[in-house]
C-alpha cells in the first residue's frame, strides 16, 4: 500500500511517499480502507519536533530520537471497515467510521488497522451520514477538542460565551455546539474570517488585530481559547479579566486531547441533526501532503484541512 513516511523530523519536506506492507488485522482489530485524512497542528508537532525546549527531550524518548519511531504518522482518518477480526462486535465491512489514531498514529496511508475498543492507541465510531469522508476528519478532531474543554464550562441557555481563535478546526465547530446549548456567543478572529464566523451563528465579532482590551462591562461565563497557550497577544491577555465571578476560561491544551468514541457518537447525532457543519478549509490530493503541510504551517487556514487517500 502507499503511505506518507515521514523520514526525520523537520520541514513537510521530510514527508515521503513510499509503498509499504498492507497491515493484517488481528482478531481484536479492524481494518480500514482510508478514504481521507486531515493536516492538524499535532501533525505538525510530530513531524517537526516543534514542541516546547522543557519539554522536547520526553518527546523525542517517547516519540524517537531522530525521526518518529511510527514512520507512518497522520491522527485523523475517515473511511470504511474493509474486514473485521471474529472478535469484533462494533463494526462490519462496509461501515463508514471516522476517528483518531492516537499514539498509533498511521493515518497517512491507504490502510490502517484499529482496535475498537477506546485506548491511547485511538477511537472509532460510525461517522455522520451527512458528511463526505474529508468533512468527517474535520468534524472527528475539532470536534473531540471543542467537545471535551466546553463541556469543562457546563454551558447554559442564555449564558456568554468568547470562543478566541474561532476561525480554526475547533473554533468553528465550538461556535455551532455553544449556539446548540443556548448561548450568547462572541466570535474572536482576524478580519478576513469574521463573516465565517458570523455565518456560523455567532453573534457578536472581535477582530483581535485592531483591537487592544476587551468592551468595558462586557463579563463573559465561560471562554475558550481554541488556539492553545504558545500563540497570545495583548487582546488574549487581557479577556482573562472580562469573566463572571464564577466563570471559566480553559485552553484546549490545558490537558490531553481524550480519545473518546461515545463523544464521537455525540457529535455525529448533532452533525446529522444540522446542529453543527464542519468547515473544510481546502482539500489536497495525497501526493499533494507537502504542500498541505506547507499551507497549515502559515497559520491562516479557516476550518481544517483534509487529504484525499483513495
Amino acid at each position: 500500500m502507499k503511505a506518507i513516511i515521514c523520514t526525520r523530523y523537520g520541514p513537510p519536506d521530510v514527508l515521503q511517499i513510499r509503498e509499504i506492507e498492507n497491515p493484517a488485522p488481528r482478531e481484536n482489530e479492524v481494518r480500514i480502507k482510508i478514504h481521507a485524512s486531515a493536516v492538524t497542528a499535532s501533525d505538525l508537532y510530530i513531524r517537526g519536533s516543534q514542541v516546547p525546549f522543557r519539554v522536547l527531550i520526553p518527546f523525542r524518548l517517547m516519540m524517537g530520537i531522530t525521526k518518529p519511531r511510527r514512520p507512518v504518522i497522520g491522527l485523523v482518518l475517515a473511511g470504511e471497515i474493509e474486514s473485521a477480526g471474529k472478535n469484533i462486535n462494533r463494526f462490519k465491512p462496509g461501515d463508514r467510521i471516522y476517528g483518531l489514531t492516537g499514539f498509533s498514529l498511521g493515518a497517512y496511508a491507504e490502510f490502517k488497522c484499529m482496535k475498537e475498543t477506546d485506548s491511547k492507541q485511538g477511537c472509532l465510531s460510525m461517522m455522520p451520514e451527512n458528511l463526505s469522508f474529508e468533512e468527517a476528519t474535520v468534524a472527528a478532531y475539532g470536534g473531540l477538542l471543542a467537545f471535551q474543554f466546553m463541556e469543562k464550562g457546563n454551558i447554559q441557555p442564555g449564558q456568554k460565551v468568547l470562543i478566541y481563535g474561532a476561525s480554526g478546526t475547533t473554533g468553528t465547530i465550538a461556535i455551532q455546539f455553544a449556539k446548540f446549548l443556548g448561548a450568547k456567543v462572541t466570535a474572536v478572529c482576524s478580519s478576513e474570517n469574521l463573516e465565517l464566523a458570523k455565518s456560523l451563528g455567532a453573534d457578536e465579532m472581535i477582530d483581535y488585530t485592531r483591537v487592544d482590551h476587551s468592551e468595558p462591562g462586557v463579563n463573559y461565563d465561560f471562554i475558550l481559547d481554541a488556539v492553545g497557550k504558545n500563540k497570545t497577544s495583548g487582546f488574549k491577555k487581557e479577556i482573562k479579566n472580562s469573566l463572571t465571578p464564577e466563570g471559566k476560561y480553559v485552553s484546549i491544551d490545558d490537558e490531553p486531547l481524550l480519545l473518546d468514541s461515545a463523544r464521537l457518537e455525540k457529535i455525529r447525532v448533532l452533525v446529522e441533526a444540522g446542529h453543527i457543519k464542519p468547515v473544510v478549509d481546502r482539500c489536497y490530493q495525497f501526493e499533494e501532503i507537502v504542500k498541505a503541510h506547507r499551507y497549515v504551517e502559515k497559520g491562516h487556514k479557516k476550518g481544517g484541512v483534509a487529504i484525499k487517500v483513495l
